[in-house]
């Protein structure tokens, strides 16, 4: 017993300090892609190994290096691997989220823009105070509406003492009732709509949205499968047959994301970056504290 007590003494913390340090990633961790503009000539190869159909023809250059849409990339790296201008890249920038489905859109740096690919939109300053009213106290309920359990692993890891969600005061409920938002993963499957739509009901105004992975913002992998409806940001081109009608029901209950997550499946600190961000917090500073544990002894945060 003692000797199990010496050990985690000695073990000290195990939660990570972010976002005052910034976390360690995997060497093969691929984050926010990053395009340069050449002159890609009648070349597809990025076209063609990108297995998700993420990469569009710019209509102002059409020879020129495409956009890549972050909804349906599954962050393969693929197109990157297969370019011979070394034009598309991926960084290792966790912070993806976006506040709008255009803001996922990336496009070459000299293009300029959010849309077009230029600096990223902080979703953060765009937020506001939108969602200042759950900056202390956030309650969500998940819904996996069709997921592979990918992103809901992704985002159930965040109760974990290494990320520690509860000193964001964030927690997930049981129920929607008692919930502030809805997490919604998977790509909203037929079976799942009704559900969805009876939990958003559920859940008390003010209320927030926030779709996690390429399934929920696009159908990822999915978006033409019969049984899809193409997630939550979908757009006519991410549906299957018969689906738009389906997907109207998801529209007319306001399912519309407050903050899109992207990735298959996203990192946790990309999920954890994109729910703050949502609250207005760009890069959130825990306060410092100093803690008297005897005379003359103090702990010191900061």
């Amino acid at each position: 017993m003692f000797r199990i007590l010496a050990e985690r003494l000695k073990q000290g913390s195990r939660t990570l300090d972010w976002p005052r340090k910034e976390p360690a990633l995997s060497p093969r961790y691929r984050g926010r892609p990053e395009l340069a503009d050449t002159a890609c000539g009648d070349c597809r190869a990025c076209y063609a190994a990108c297995p998700a159909g993420a990469l569009f023809t710019r209509a102002d250059a059409p020879g020129r290096t495409p956009l890549l849409d972050m909804a349906r990339c599954i962050f393969c790296g693929a197109c990157a691997e297969v370019c011979p201008e070394g034009a598309i890249r991926f960084s290792r920038d966790y912070r993806v989220a976006a506040a709008s489905r255009e803001g996922l859109l990336v496009g070459p740096r000299a293009a300029g823009g959010e849309g077009a690919g230029g600096a990223p939109a902080d979703p953060a300053a765009l937020m506001g105070d939108r969602f200042r009213l759950f900056r202390r106290s956030l309650k969500l309920r998940e819904v996996s509406a069709g997921g592979c359990n990918a992103c809901e692993a992704d985002t159930n890891v965040l109760g974990t003492l290494v990320y520690d969600l509860g000193r964001f005061g964030i927690e997930f409920t049981a129920s929607p009732r008692h919930a502030d938002g809805l997490v919604v993963t998977g790509p909203v499957t037929r079976n799942m709509c009704a559900a969805l739509v009876d939990t958003w009901a559920a859940v008390p105004r003010p209320r927030l949205l926030v779709a996690v992975g390429a399934c929920a913002i696009s159908g990822g992998l999915f978006r033409e499968a019969p049984e899809c409806l193409g997630g939550l940001g979908g757009t006519a081109g991410d549906t299957g047959p018969g689906a738009p009608a389906v997907a109207d029901t998801l529209t007319e209950a306001g399912l519309t994301p407050d903050i899109y997550v992207p990735g298959c499946p996203p990192n946790p600190w990309s999920i954890l970056a994109g729910i703050l961000a949502l609250r207005g917090e760009g890069r959130p500073l825990i306060p410092d504290w100093t803690l008297s544990v005897g005379p003359g002894q103090t702990i010191v945060r900061g």
